[in-house]
């Protein structure tokens, strides 16, 4: 595999589980090897709920034309609205990608640490498949 890196700044997570869509935007995503990405789902997501080891998911690293669709993503809960509702996408198994986006990477989920405490947030561990860059595009990312 050729990958490089990914940015943490915006990336959204979606898969289809049993006929249901779900996504959301993740801004706590760490590449920890050349084939290894580390994420932590919110425990309010019903992404992160919903989500088991061995699932294949999507992970979209946006673009920076790709504003929109971050806050798309980060709005409302799966279960509530359909966030993939104009938005340009492709299914690959059960990952969901989003087109245009800086890197889109198919991946595995081989483990779950469930985080005890005041959130109860899933961190997950998950092995890149495969993955596509698009490098005449610029990630998006957040000025704090």
């Amino acid at each position: 595999m050729s990958f490089t890196a990914f940015c943490c700044g915006c990336n959204v997570v979606a898969y289809n589980k049993n006929g249901k869509k779900f996504g959301m935007t993740c801004a706590w995503a760490q590449m920890v090897d050349y084939d290894k990405v580390t994420m932590l789902l919110g425990s309010q997501s019903d992404t992160g709920k919903n989500i088991e080891v061995g699932d294949i998911i999507g992970v979209s690293s946006l673009a920076s034309d790709q504003e929109s669709i971050c806050n798309n993503f980060g709005d409302g809960h799966s279960l509530l609205k359909n966030k993939f509702d104009g938005i340009d996408y492709r299914e690959d198994e059960s990952a969901i990608l989003i087109n245009g986006a800086r890197v889109n990477m198919k991946c595995r989920v081989i483990d779950i640490i469930e985080l005890k405490g005041d959130t109860d947030d899933k961190f997950i561990y998950l092995e890149i498949v495969n993955s596509v860059e698009n490098t005449d595009k610029e990630f998006l990312v957040f000025k704090m």
